[in-house]
Order: C-alpha cells, then structure tokens, then sequence
C-alpha cells in the first residue's frame, strides 16, 4: 500500500507543479471564483458550454499543493462531459473524499481523481481537494458569488 500512496503523491506533485489547463480561458462563457478562507486557497474556473457540454475549462490562481493538483485533474476529467456527467463525478468526488478513510475507492469511475482519497484522513483537507469541484459547479450553474469552503 505504501508503493500506491507514494504514487498518489507524486501524481499531486506532478499536477502541482505543473497543472494542465492553467491560465483564463479567453472563450470563456462562464467563470466562479472560489475561495478557501482557512487554506488562503484562491482560485477562479473558467469554461465554455456549448450544447449542455463542457467543450474547454481551466483555472487560474493560487493554494496549496492538494488545492492545484485538485483543480488540474478536474480540468482533465471535466473536459468533454456534459453537466448532467460534470454533476454526477461532482458527486463521486465528493462522497469518495468525505467517506470514512477505511472506505472503498471506485478506482474505475474516478481514475485518477482516486488520488485524492487520502485526504480523508485529514479533514482540513477536504475543502482543499473540493475548492475547484464545487467552484466548476458554481460556474455551470452561472452563479456569480464566490464560492467559499465556510
């Protein structure tokens, strides 16, 4: 289990330090800013909807490491669903990250959204991982507030 959560690892160092589709998307039809009070996290989702299908998304800001890597495999794993499929991986993301830490992780239906079942077991760290999914889902809706994690 060690060789697995140290592969978790180095997948979020990897998304930290280089996120995908970092920067303002400039087609842009929708966009949220999210804001984590306790982290400092802050950040902004961009994206274009055209058909009920997420054709482009980014983001752009700042946080910590979980917070980065959180919102580049969101990117990824968001682009090319339509919202009803954005909505229900919104909803496995969420119960895998505050289910019990002991809990079973659906490897098959979030890939490598899986990395971050760990944050489990550190509460605090939830909002982090959760900061960009429930700022994407502001942004889909076409909620202009910020998002905060409080």
């Amino acid at each position: 289990m060690s060789e697995l959560r140290e592969l978790y690892q180095q997948i979020i160092l990897d998304h930290n330090k280089s996120p995908r589709n970092y920067g303002r998307l400039a087609d842009a039809n929708r966009a949220s800013e999210g804001h984590n009070p306790l982290c400092g996290d802050r950040l902004r989702v961009f994206l274009r909807l055209e058909d009920d299908v997420i054709r482009e998304l980014s983001f752009e800001g700042s946080g910590c490491a979980i917070s980065r890597a959180s919102a580049s495999l969101m990117t990824v794993a968001l682009k090319g669903k339509t919202v009803g499929e954005a909505e229900q991986l919104f909803g496995h993301f969420q119960r895998m990250v505050t289910s019990p830490p002991e809990a079973a992780v659906d490897h098959d239906r979030l890939g490598k959204l899986a990395v971050f079942a760990g944050v489990r077991e550190f509460p605090m760290r939830v909002k982090c991982a959760t900061l960009a999914w429930h700022t994407a889902k502001a942004a889909l809706a076409g909620e202009q507030t910020t998002v905060s994690t409080e």
